[in-house]
């Protein structure tokens, strides 16, 4: 690392104060782990989400991921990933992938810090409901292609479907 880098890197405060701010603002359930990692509960519309944040002081990153409770039979893992695949073609921020140990869905996001004295609190409350929107947005999309038996292109088909007015 050059100096600079180390000067910089050395004031990077971490952000994870930001987070726990953040969070304890929404009155969610969180429990902060450590120096480098806070794990948080936010609901939603179809289910809660687990949110993870991890603080790496050497590289100045901060990782997020959420998840949710829904796991994919074995039988499904390959369609689930063909899904997940197509959803990331319409992200602007972050990623969908699979944990491979339960086949659950999890929306995951880094953010470059180096240089930054911090995160702000505006940053992470962005990163956390673009996460949330998207895993809303695909949530029926997933439920389709794990428990209703449609194709991904039939899945996304449905849940980005639009309503207009009222019935």
């Amino acid at each position: 690392m050059s100096a600079l880098a180390s000067e910089f890197s050395d004031r990077t405060a971490n952000p994870l104060d930001i987070v726990e701010q953040v969070i304890a603002g929404n009155e969610w359930a969180f429990d902060r782990r450590s120096d480098c990692e806070i794990a948080a509960e936010a609901p939603g519309r179809w289910c809660d989400y687990g949110l993870y944040f991890s603080w790496s002081h050497e590289i100045s990153v901060m990782h997020f991921s959420c998840t949710f409770d829904l796991k994919a039979p074995e039988r499904r893992r390959h369609a689930l990933f063909e899904l997940l695949a197509r959803a990331n073609e319409k992200l602007w921020i972050g990623h969908f992938g699979m944990d491979q140990d339960d086949g659950m869905p999890v929306f995951r996001h880094s953010v470059l810090l180096r240089g930054a004295s911090t995160a702000s609190a505006e940053s992470v409350e962005d990163m956390v409901d673009i996460a949330v929107s998207e895993c809303e947005r695909f949530f029926p999309a997933f439920q389709f292609v794990l428990w209703g038996g449609k194709s991904p292109d039939e899945a996304l088909a449905a849940a980005m479907l639009e309503c207009v007015g009222e019935a």
